[in-house]
């Protein structure tokens, strides 16, 4: 059942990587009961390989409630019934190896669903119970035990919900997401012994790496102090603890050629090399770039910060345009607020797709020129807008838990349209999806834009198969007017993006590849329109 042990060129092969995220419950219906699964990706792996993508990072597939997306997780050695069983997610991983593709898998490692056997044995077990000491229960504080042991705030942005809840015997227990997630106590052996049986588990299954969700916010400081009373070192975010978990995780990856990418927000850069050492993880994402307003200067400042972070530990960087946790890169550069900040980003935001379109193809030629490894949100390669989500169909915790502050992040979530002649545009059957699709969807369908030159699919489908031009070179920054990023790598190869607000003459010398719009009468590079050149 283990993977094969990839040949020695292979090893390297997450340092450049393409690699597509799938969120299950919106990429396609296979079974008609109006929710993705994973019969409707194994019936998509050929449009997956045709795309061109090394690796699939599949969203938590695993049982759950769905309080929270699947991020709440009630067996992580199970399949949702919703997505499918176990024996066709090894099927899944089996048939997309054979394509090339390799398979991500996605670990939640600060919580577990309330419905896990863990919490659910600690709720029984009652107050001063071993069962408890696997999560962090408190009594409160006040005369009665009446007032939250702590001051921390919830994770959810715009959300003033306390991250603590009473039970009926007195006790709190602590949860930074919803109170269906407790937080696990990351002191217990039991604890750490679990995730590495968990890594292990699906290494033998054939994944080729990990994505570590909410990765710096596992260890907490045992006397959980108020965060006002005690802001540094942060009670709960990026403690130096966490560090010995990773180590040995990465022991457990090197075992069978895994790798890790961990969902590390920090602003410190040294502190965020950390997490990079050769013995830790192997890559983290890159949140400086997916949140740079489309800006000339700030997109070549968090360029040069993101590889400045990455030299020292030797690590390649990762770029990312979105994901299922924020605004669809189209609507969010048709803004006149192109930075990234989803409470802002209230519905009815003035927004004009034409122009976030023609960013967010010059984006993606952009950022599949930068050196390291590019992940790429299911329905990017479409151009799919953020949809705007009736308040009666939304199911996002964000925007309950905000009170309706933050719209939430549904919006980046509507199932994919695939035939623009099928119902539903060919998400699956007769039964309405699980999120309702705009009116317009059909005009994304996978079939309309396939065979379309000037389609969104097919710049993606282009690009990626010629980045490999690019080598593996460092970047070097080329002298531009104001306004425009130019920069060569290896083999003569430059890209050329044109965020100014005039034409751009193009160097002589050089041919054109590829161009994420039409040149001008005169041969120039209009505004918000990127070109890759060969010289």
């Amino acid at each position: 059942m283990g993977q094969p042990t990839p040949a020695p060129k292979d090893r390297d092969w997450w340092r450049s990587a393409v690699i597509y995220q799938v969120y299950v419950r919106s990429f396609a219906d296979g079974d008609g009961d109006g929710t993705g699964d994973l019969a409707g990706v194994r019936g998509r792996l050929s449009y997956l390989a045709e795309l061109g993508v090394d690796a699939l990072w599949f969203s938590p597939w695993y049982q759950s409630p769905m309080k929270d997306g699947g991020y709440d997780v009630a067996d992580y050695r199970a399949i949702d019934p919703a997505f499918g069983t176990l024996a066709e997610a090894e099927k899944l991983i089996a048939e997309a190896r054979e394509l090339g593709i390799r398979t991500i898998v996605d670990i939640v490692p600060n919580h577990v669903s309330d419905q896990h056997p863990w919490f659910r044995a600690a709720l029984a077990a009652g107050p001063g119970s071993p069962e408890r000491e696997l999560f962090h229960f408190r009594p409160g504080r006040g005369p009665d035990g009446e007032l939250p042991p702590n001051d921390w705030p919830s994770q959810f942005v715009g959300s003033t919900e306390p991250v603590w809840t009473r039970l009926a015997d007195g006790d709190w227990y602590l949860h930074l997401f919803t109170p269906e997630q407790p937080d696990l106590d990351w002191t217990h052996p039991a604890v750490r012994q679990e995730h590495e049986d968990i890594l292990r588990f699906w290494f033998e299954r054939g994944v080729a790496g990990v994505r570590i969700d909410s990765a710096a916010l596992l260890a907490k400081d045992p006397a959980l102090p108020d965060l006002a009373a005690h802001p540094e070192p942060h009670p709960f975010v990026d403690r130096d603890e966490l560090h010995d978990v990773y180590r040995s995780w990465r022991t457990v990856a090197d075992a069978y050629d895994g790798v890790f990418v961990g969902e590390v927000w920090l602003p410190d850069a040294e502190r965020f090399a950390r997490y990079l050492r050769p013995d830790e993880l192997h890559t983290a994402f890159n949140f400086s770039f997916l949140s740079c307003p489309w800006d000339a200067d700030r997109l070549r400042a968090s360029i040069d910060t993101t590889l400045a972070e990455h030299a020292p530990v030797g690590a390649p960087a990762t770029w990312v345009l979105c994901n299922h946790d924020v605004t669809r890169t189209v609507t969010r550069y048709g803004r006149e607020d192109t930075g990234f900040d989803f409470a802002a980003k209230a519905f009815g935001t003035p927004t004009d797709l034409a122009l976030g379109t023609r960013r967010a193809r010059a984006a993606a030629l952009l950022s599949l020129a930068l050196p390291g490894a590019v992940y790429l949100y299911q329905g990017e390669e479409l151009g799919l807008p953020e949809a705007e989500i009736p308040v009666d169909r939304i199911q996002d915790p964000m925007y309950f838990r905000s009170r309706g502050a933050d719209p939430g992040r549904d919006g980046c979530r509507v199932p994919l349209p695939w035939a623009a002649g099928l119902p539903h545009a060919g998400f699956g059957s007769q039964q309405e999806p699980w999120l309702p699709q705009p009116a317009d969807w059909t005009s994304y369908a996978v079939d309309r834009q396939q065979d379309d030159p000037d389609s969104m699919l097919t710049l993606y489908r282009e690009a990626i198969a010629a980045r490999p031009l690019f080598g593996c070179g460092p970047l070097t920054w080329l002298p531009t007017p104001e306004g425009v990023l130019a920069f060569a790598r290896a083999e003569g190869m430059t890209c050329v993006v044109n965020l100014g607000s005039a034409p751009l003459r193009l160097p002589e010398r050089s041919r054109l590849l590829l161009a994420s719009g039409l040149l001008d009468d005169k041969g120039r590079l209009p505004q918000d329109t990127a070109a890759w050149l060969r010289s």
